[in-house]
């Protein structure tokens, strides 16, 4: 048996995540309250002020409860993963789990990362379901609205989202429907995430990166940019760029697939992960 754990990114939150992790980890809850200036429990638990959707707060949130539950697998002596990925905001927790950085270095990376992707507004996202991603790419590369538009997540071969300016992405939904997607639904999201409108934010987010020092992964992190391991000596570089390309998760777990990988195991809120996996699979004859 080989266990790749796998973190979830934005999208996996939830009213009440972590609740019963606060009280068993305090010591990680108070560098939390401390780095953050306000109480993880209440935002995650209670979310009082309707915080928990804003990407400034969301990723914090959920860098925090992953990296929790992870820390609660590990206490449970369960068999290590052989591989560790993360799917966005996730791929700070598998860095985590693999000894790159510290849980506090993290949250600091995240929480900047977080109130710099939550600055640009006017972008939007949409999945596009039930058509491969190279008919995808061909029929964007079309138009003139389509080539303004980016894939932000290759996700699985029945699932890619795509980024950028609202009215591109409804233009270019027809033709998408008629090469045969399913569906083309609208995200509930700020921004275009992940897409060359993210490329100031990720300029800014390299320098602030430069601050920090990284170790040698301890597990393989199979990163979002290439959808293979990071390399020990490109760890600042790949994991800057991240933010304005796209998220190659539909690679990444071919490539897991590739190595032998037998059990996917999710660690952190909801399901998002392991449907996308299953996907996968199944595409792949798994």
């Amino acid at each position: 048996m080989s266990i790749a754990c796998l973190f979830p990114g934005q999208g996996s939150q939830s009213k009440g995540m972590g609740a019963d992790l606060f009280h068993r980890y305090p010591d990680w809850t108070k560098v939390a309250d401390d780095v953050l200036g306000y109480s993880i429990r209440e935002l995650c638990v209670e979310d009082p002020r309707g915080e928990l959707g804003r990407t400034a707060f969301t990723q914090p949130a959920l860098f925090v409860v992953n990296a929790m539950s992870y820390r609660a697998r590990t206490d449970q002596g369960l068999t290590p993963p052989a591989f560790v990925a993360g799917h966005s905001l996730g791929e700070y927790n598998a860095l985590v789990a693999a000894g790159v950085f510290d849980f506090a270095s993290g949250l600091r990376m995240v929480r900047e990362r977080g109130a710099l992707m939550g600055q640009i507004s006017g972008g939007g996202m949409m999945a596009v379901i039930g058509l491969p991603p190279a008919q995808i790419e061909a029929v964007l590369s079309q138009s003139d609205a389509g080539r303004r538009v980016d894939v932000a997540n290759f996700n699985s071969p029945e699932q890619t989202v795509l980024a950028g300016v609202r009215e591109d992405l409804a233009a270019t939904a027809p033709a998408l429907e008629a090469a045969g997607a399913r569906a083309c639904i609208a995200l509930k999201v700020s921004a275009a995430f992940h897409s060359r409108y993210m490329h100031e934010p990720m300029r800014q987010f390299r320098a602030f990166l430069a601050n920090f020092e990284f170790g040698s992964p301890s597990i393989p992190v199979v990163a979002n940019l290439t959808g293979l391991p990071y390399a020990p000596d490109l760890l600042h570089e790949t994991l800057a760029d991240q933010i304005g390309h796209s998220v190659r998760w539909l690679d990444s777990v071919r490539f897991l697939l590739g190595q032998g990988v037998t059990d996917f195991e999710e660690v952190g809120p909801g399901t998002v992960l392991t449907k996308l996996v299953t996907q996968i699979r199944r595409s792949a004859g798994h």
